[in-house]
Order: C-alpha cells, then structure tokens, then sequence
C-alpha cells in the first residue's frame, strides 16, 4: 500500500510532510478512518492486531493540519482537527452537544448522548454512548455496546505500536467506570459503576475456591465489580483498588435477559 509506505517514511524524517505527496497520504489515511475504511486496531484469527502506520498518520495530521476556527451553531472552536459531519445519511443519532472529531468513525445505528469521541476511535452498530461518557482516541468500542454515564475510555495514540483501549461487542460499561492504558474488555462482560481499571490493575476471579489473579483484559461475560487488595508497603499493609469477577452471565439466555438477570442476581450497580 502506497500510502502505508509514505506514511512509515514520513513518521521517520518529518521533512517530507514538506512534499504534497506525502501530507495528501496523511489525508487520505484519516478520511478514510472517518468512513471506517481502515482501522486503529483489527481482530485477526481472534487476536486483536494494531495497525501502528494508522496511528502515525494520526500523529502526522496534526503536523498536517492547521489551526482554524469551526463555527457549529451557537458553538466556536478553534483547533485543527473539525467535528464529524453529516449524521443524518450516516444513520447517527446524536444528542445535543455531542461531539465526534473527525477521524473517527460512528458506524450506523450508534446513539452519541452528549459525549464525547476522539480520533481515531471506531464505535460499533447499536452502542450508545451515554451522557457524558469519552471514547478516547483510537479506543475500539465493538457493536451492541453501552456506555454508562460519565464512562471513561482511555486514549492510547502513542506509541504508536501500543493497543488502544477495546470494548467488544455486547458489552455493557457501568456508570463511571475508567478503562485505559490498552485494556481489552471481552464480548458481553458486564462491569458494575466505578470499576477502574488499567494495564497494572488486578482483575480477580473470586468463583472458584482459590482466587485467579489477571491483568489487562477482562473475560467475555464476566460479572465484574469494584474492589479492594491487600498490599505490603515499607509503611505497613494497605488496601489497594482491584476489580472482582464475582460471576458470570448465562450462556443459556440472550443478551437482553442475560443482562437483566445478572444485574439482579448479583446486585451489580450500573
């Protein structure tokens, strides 16, 4: 690919953004991750792979673009990168004021409350952004997704070669709940309000007889709450936050009910 290939040799000598060839690549990178033709990270034989030329054509735009003023309505921004355009024929529905920068990509059906979505990011079919809740740049949220008020998912733009943040399908996010430093929440866990996690938390399955201790990705269909572990310091031996596996949702009925009686089974705040 011609412009995967200027891109790598720009991202190394910043010089050539000098040349029309080279910014028109950097262009053409992020319209098409705002039409979703490329993407930031892909699930390719069940891992999910970075595309980390995508992530330096990101970088490189803001060398690219220039600082302008957006005038939206009664709003005015000044900045170099423009909002999202045109919801209406791509089959979004967004509330009063959210906010998508351009470079990212909301695929049809998605609900955007007021909320906010970076660069880079990629919101799947029939998620719904919720009040106030943040995609950061290049975090991939998969299709069928909720994102409770006041949730936080974590940018990753650099390096380059580092995972985003991402949310796959059917995943439901409790309200204020933080996911960042390339987290992977697998399809339809269920997280309840306030779980923080990032790349060094503990995420521990307390089913079982033993605890397991895990970090950096959450299991598909995992019920999971906010907690606390025990940790030795010179100072004496103090709590610190973990997030608890406290069960698991039934395989036997569909998403809608399996949501509905998890949240009642285990009492999980959303």
């Amino acid at each position: 690919m011609e412009e995967q290939e200027r891109i790598r040799e720009a991202f190394q000598d910043r010089e050539l953004l000098k040349r029309t060839k080279y910014q028109q690549a950097v262009l053409n990178v992020i319209e098409a991750l705002d039409k979703g033709k490329v993407r930031v990270a892909e699930k390719r034989a069940g891992e999910w792979q970075v595309n980390g030329w995508v992530k330096e054509a990101i970088l490189l735009y803001f060398s690219v673009a220039q600082m302008e003023l957006h005038e939206v309505g009664p709003f005015t921004f000044f900045d170099k990168i423009p909002l999202k355009k045109n919801f209406q024929e791509a089959g979004v529905r967004a509330v009063p004021p959210a906010t998508a920068r351009y470079g990212s990509f909301i695929e049809r059906g998605a609900v955007l409350m007021p909320s906010y979505v970076n660069i880079g990011a990629y919101v799947g079919a029939g998620t719904m952004v919720d009040t106030w809740a943040t995609v950061g740049s290049c975090a991939q949220v998969g299709e069928g997704v909720h994102l409770s008020g006041g949730v936080g998912i974590g940018g990753v733009l650099e390096p380059p070669g580092a995972r985003p943040v991402i949310i796959e399908d059917g995943a439901f996010i409790g309200s204020r709940c933080i996911i960042v430093e390339g987290v992977v929440v697998e399809s339809e866990a269920v997280l309840g309000a306030n779980v923080t996690i990032t790349a060094s938390t503990p995420i521990i399955d307390v089913t079982g007889s033993e605890p397991v201790v895990t970090k950096g990705k959450v299991p598909s269909r995992a019920v999971v709450i906010p907690g606390t572990t025990t940790k030795k310091f010179p100072a004496g031996e103090f709590g610190v936050p973990c997030a608890l596996i406290i069960g698991h949702r039934n395989e036997s009925t569909d998403r809608k009910t399996s949501l509905n009686a998890v949240l009642r089974d285990f009492s999980v705040s959303v």
